[in-house]
């Protein structure tokens, strides 16, 4: 129920507010946790695989999504969602301990998954064909916002420890009440067509229509978790201090911001594969300048900005290729694919490069990447339409 006063223009807005929120909180999250950890002198290995509680409730709550979406509609969906996180953000000044830590993370990760998934299929389904790569690069660019400025929250910590929880939590009340000046709707009036087969039926062939759509998701979550989980230790290998990492790790962010919409509106024109080609192909253009001029400071800024501009948009351009791909029945189906895949690619980043790092020490860090965009870019010129 609730008060419903706004138009289709405000509801959209107010779901690209919830989802900078999440953004937000993750962004967050991810250094403000380890940062306490390292200070009471946790194992840097337990703090790592600390860190995987988020995507492990990303990856517990994907399988569930589609009947209480279909069932109860968009609204309940992101209501429960931000409820989880609020009241989990609250929680963790209770009791400072690593395994109810961790249960909070992956509780958050269920939350901020009901957010994304919510907001991300209502998204989907309502934006015009003509005008969709714009509607979704405005949710990627939201997103990547609230993760941008969620770090800036660990310099509460000087105050007091649990300053960081209780701000984000009341940030995260205000934005997430807004829902309720919206009316609930449900994703398709295809109902019969939905009760007629099963989930998983509906996974798979969302998958055997779109699993080229589903890539880059893969490949900007390992890209991210792979530049904020591995990078910075390759830096410091490298004689580059934290104060520089601190500075360095964002310019790819910013770059994704700088390039999201106007990425988002030359897909419209000219072709989500198109577009998704290009942009792989000069993302991996700059992570080799990388490799080659890595010892250099004020190369590794440019490189690692422009790595930004170009594939920093990867999952929105793949969401809205995806969009295009499926038939509106398959949509939320669709949209939990691409949260697993990149749940995937999130948890597999970390692993891969410290494995990368530890066995070919001669090599850089940066090939790695090369060699994820150089797969994704043959995959896409030789995936037939």
């Amino acid at each position: 129920m609730g008060i419903t006063i706004v138009t289709a223009r405000g509801r959209f807005w107010i779901l690209i507010a919830i989802v900078s929120i999440s953004g937000f909180s993750q962004g967050m999250l991810l250094p403000l946790i380890a940062i306490i950890l390292e200070g009471h002198g946790v194992n840097s290995t337990i703090n790592g695989l600390h860190a995987t509680g988020l995507y492990i409730g990303i990856l517990l709550a994907s399988p569930f999504m589609e009947k209480p979406l279909q069932r109860l509609g968009f609204r309940p969906i992101i209501v429960i969602g931000g409820a989880l996180v609020f009241v989990s953000l609250l929680l963790f000044p209770l009791w400072q301990s690593l395994w109810f830590w961790f249960v909070l993370r992956v509780l958050i990760g269920i939350g901020d998954h009901m957010l994304h998934f919510g907001t991300q299929t209502w998204i989907t389904t309502t934006a015009a064909k003509e005008t969709r790569g714009r509607s979704i690069a405005l949710y990627g660019l939201s997103f990547a916002l609230g993760f941008a400025l969620g770090p800036l929250m660990t310099r509460l910590i000087v105050i007091h420890e649990t300053l960081p929880f209780i701000v984000s939590s009341l940030l995260t009340i205000f934005v997430w009440a807004l829902i309720f000046f919206v009316k609930n709707s449900w994703p398709t009036d295809e109902g019969q067509r939905i009760q007629s087969t099963s989930s998983f039926r509906r996974f798979v062939q969302a998958g055997r229509i779109a699993w080229i759509a589903m890539i880059p998701g893969f490949g900007y979550g390992f890209l991210e978790a792979a530049l904020h989980g591995t990078f910075p230790i390759y830096g410091l290998r490298l004689g580059y201090n934290v104060e520089l990492l601190s500075i360095l790790i964002p310019c790819f962010a910013i770059g994704s911001i700088i390039t999201q919409f106007p990425l988002g509106m030359l897909s419209d024109r000219w072709g989500r594969k198109r577009t998704l080609t290009f942009v792989v192909f000069l993302g991996a253009i700059s992570f080799s300048f990388a490799a080659i001029f890595e010892t250099s400071l004020l190369a590794l800024f440019m490189t690692i900005s422009l790595a930004g501009m170009f594939v920093g948009s990867l999952f929105s351009l793949g969401m809205s290729y995806m969009t295009d791909l499926l038939p509106s029945y398959l949509l939320p189906a669709g949209n939990i694919l691409l949260g697993i895949v990149f749940s995937i690619g999130s948890i597999s980043g970390p692993f891969f490069g410290g494995l990368f790092i530890q066995f070919l020490p001669g090599i850089s860090f940066f090939y790695l990447i090369v060699i994820l965009l150089a797969f994704m870019l043959v995959t896409l010129l030789f995936k037939r339409d």
